[in-house]
């Protein structure tokens, strides 16, 4: 843990090393510019239904290294990668990216099962299923009943 009570960062358990990995990895280049502005929060269409939910936040614990605090956190699983953030971001900080890295640690870490990631895209994939008969119902008139999903071979 590198909070004590007080909310304060506590350096000395703090993973110097996690920003230099989360840049490493595929997306994560310009995490280190970023100035947080507030632009990717104020277009994040998840900080609209979840007002805890805030990418600043996000990137600066891994800029202080606070590997535990972001790898635990339900945060990084209610991230919708529209790249609405990334589109947005004057440093072009791929945060979407970034966040689909860290679901990947935090299951390679233990701190998520691992069928956390084909639970995930089978959610988003209902989620769209949804979207998609509640647009078409809209747009035809006719009240949309179930949505209707083929199963898909899902990756683990």
């Amino acid at each position: 843990m590198t909070k004590k009570d007080t909310g304060a960062i506590v350096i000395e358990q703090c993973d110097s090393g996690f920003r230099d990995e989360v840049a490493a990895m595929p997306g994560g280049a310009n995490i280190r510019k970023c100035y947080a502005c507030g632009t990717c929060s104020a277009g994040c269409p998840v900080t609209g239904i979840d007002e805890t939910y805030n990418c600043r936040t996000i990137i600066r614990q891994i800029l202080f290294g606070m590997r535990e605090e972001v790898l635990s956190s339900k945060a990084i699983w209610l991230c919708l990668m529209c790249y609405r953030c990334y589109a947005r971001c004057p440093q072009q900080v791929n945060f979407t990216d970034i966040m689909r890295a860290l679901r990947h640690l935090a299951v390679r870490e233990g701190f998520a099962s691992p069928d956390m990631l084909a639970k995930e895209e089978e959610f988003d994939r209902t989620a769209q299923v949804l979207r998609r008969d509640l647009v078409n119902g809209a747009v035809t008139g006719k009240k949309s009943s179930a949505p209707t999903t083929k199963k898909k071979a899902v990756r683990a």
